[in-house]
């Protein structure tokens, strides 16, 4: 029996130390006697042995001081063997012939050393809902990883002098009253690696699509403290979205925070990811978190991202509508971790939380179940640092820091519209902008709904090509007269040519900010698009044809004058010489262009 007293500090004060040795099976007077000699040698101390008897060890002996635990049972061998087990790779071995499994695990069973260490422990006192509420472990971290009978995981969340709150990653009813709870010394980790791109894991990264096991290169915590000043740099490198009025109007740069906001069911997981597949061929891994959602929705996610090639370069991050609290509180922050992964590879990666409303809910749950003081709307008052700590680890980063960054974009989900709810508001604050679906506009057929007004980028055109800036510039301002004028026109019938001239182009404007679902633009594609309609070439266009309009003609360029959109691209502005061809092939296309009947 090998252990260090120095780790039994608590003894230190007393004359008898109080021992419980657990045995498969009753020893004799003779061998306790033996065992209590050892305990007061290796202790330095008199020994007041208690004796106890449990089957179900099957062999050895547990050694219990206070909360220590000394355990050399053959079950607990037996234990670790098997967790040693699980971690072989049998990934392509043929089970019509097992002699190769086979010898894998026979040489993993002799390489297997026996280990036996001083382990502190407590002891469940009960448990329900997702949380176990321990004795002992006096020396437990918070957020520390522990280990519950039947392979049951939990995490320390509560810290009191006689007591610890644990929340349990499923598996409740694997457990009861009375069970050991062992710390393992490490907070909570997810598994990392290239090998995760194109699959659905957990919170816990374990994968959930059924293509076997995921090889991973390390283990990462999931906290962890966000770039310091000195590791940032400005945002100025755009993250395109392929959707017009956010890359011309609301601009995202690579390691900036911007929030979609809306009611249920005006697009905002839309946006989202339109966005993920805009980013095929661009070198941006994406990481895509749904929290709280359908079962069904995310293998219909999945389905599409793989459609349109983007699997591949996503990851997804499911925590179900289905899944426990504290499995939807960790699913960002696993998220993020495998995100910082790639960033330290000096790589752009996009973070899409799907949506921190169900998050913020879920934290909510596992907080009033370990009995946290409630706040506004029964949330906990730490639950402002719960999006922030998270959102904060966005960035980009200097060179000297390594470079790569971290764009998030999360997801709000508003009631009725109102963006001053607790949780709205505190995200808006976070943020660095925010993209604001409206539902009116949603049901009136102006698709994605983005109301422009009320929409903002805090990065503004540092965030765009010189070429987009050029033909965005007033955009913005003519819509919002356009808006005003509208409203008032309501009222009037007699308009003078000027106001009806800026309410035809501003219908127009909005006409050809209209896209359809999964149909992102590249840059130069949107940026020939609003240079045509900026420079009047769609004024006498019908309403009801301008979307006919635009495609035709980018077909046209695309087949006609290549070229054009080529140096859009790489030169990233329109230069006289393409300013001037492109004028030409627009000219040419509209004298082509077919005016059709009055829409109905």
């Amino acid at each position: 029996m090998t252990f260090d007293p120095k780790e039994l500090t608590f003894i230190a004060d007393k004359e008898i130390v109080s021992v419980l040795v657990t045995t498969a099976k009753d020893l004799a007077v003779s061998e306790y006697e033996s065992v209590s000699v050892i305990l007061a040698e290796k202790l330095g101390k008199k020994v007041e042995l208690e004796a106890s008897v449990d089957p179900t060890i099957i062999g050895g002996i547990i050694v219990k001081i206070g909360d220590k635990v000394f355990d050399a049972s053959t079950k607990r061998q037996l234990e670790k063997v098997g967790g040693e087990m699980g971690k072989v790779e049998v990934a392509g071995q043929s089970l019509e012939k097992p002699a190769g499994i086979a010898e894998a695990l026979t040489k993993k069973v002799e390489d297997y050393k026996m280990d036996v260490n001083l382990e502190e422990v407590g002891i469940i006192e009960k448990v329900g809902d997702g949380i176990a509420t321990v004795s002992g472990m006096h020396g437990v971290m918070a957020g520390e990883l522990v280990e519950l009978p039947n392979g049951v995981r939990g995490m320390v969340q509560n810290l009191k002098a006689d007591e610890v709150g644990i929340v349990l990653m499923g598996g409740e009813t694997l457990i009861k009253e009375g069970d050991v709870v062992r710390r393992t010394g490490r907070i909570m980790e997810v598994p990392v690696g290239d090998a995760m791109l194109g699959r659905i894991v957990n919170s816990l990264g374990q994968p959930l699509d059924g293509k076997g096991e995921i090889k991973h290169e390390a283990m990462r915590c999931i906290e962890a403290p966000a770039p310091g000043i000195a590791d940032r740099q400005s945002v100025d490198v755009p993250l395109q979205t392929g959707i017009k009025a956010i890359d011309a109007l609301v601009p995202i740069g690579r390691g900036q925070r911007e929030l979609i906001i809306g009611d249920r069911g005006t697009g905002k997981t839309a946006v989202a990811i339109d966005t993920i597949l805009n980013q095929k061929g661009l070198g941006v891994i994406c990481i895509y978190v749904a929290i709280g959602q359908k079962t069904s929705t995310i293998a219909r996610i999945a389905r599409t991202l793989e459609q349109h090639g983007a699997l591949s370069y996503t990851i997804i991050v499911a925590a179900t509508a289905a899944d426990s609290a504290p499995l939807q509180y960790l699913a960002p922050y696993t998220g993020v971790t495998i995100g910082e992964f790639f960033m330290d590879q000096a790589k752009d990666v996009l973070c899409v939380y799907d949506d921190l409303s169900k998050h913020a809910v879920a934290y909510r749950a596992m907080s009033l179940l370990l009995r946290r003081p409630p706040g506004r709307e029964a949330y906990p008052g730490d639950v402002f640092y719960l999006h922030s700590r998270l959102l904060e680890r966005a960035a980009r980063r200097n060179a000297e820091a390594g470079g790569g960054s971290i764009t998030a974009l999360p997801i709000i989900e508003t009631l009725a519209g109102d963006v001053g709810g607790y949780i709205p508001t505190n995200v808006i604050s976070i943020t660095d902008g925010q993209i604001y679906l409206e539902s009116e506009l949603f049901y009136s057929g102006i698709r994605p709904a983005i109301n422009v007004g009320l929409s903002v980028s805090r990065v503004g055109g540092s965030a765009q090509i010189k070429a987009m800036k050029s033909v965005a510039g007033t955009l913005r301002l003519d819509l919002a007269q356009y808006r005003e004028l509208a409203a008032f026109a309501q009222f009037g019938s007699d308009l003078d040519k000027a106001t009806k001239a800026q309410l035809d182009r501003g219908a127009r404007m909005t006409e050809i900010l209209k896209q359809g679902q999964y149909a992102p633009l590249p840059v130069e594609k949107q940026v020939m698009s609003l240079y045509a309609a900026a420079k009047g070439y769609i004024d006498d266009v019908p309403v009801h044809d301008v979307t006919r309009f635009e495609k035709g003609l980018l077909a046209y360029l695309a087949a006609n004058a290549p070229e054009l959109g080529d140096s859009i691209r790489t030169e990233k502005k329109i230069t006289e010489t393409t300013e001037e061809a492109l004028k030409n092939a627009i000219a040419d296309f509209k004298s082509t262009f077919v005016i059709t009947g009055e829409a109905r």
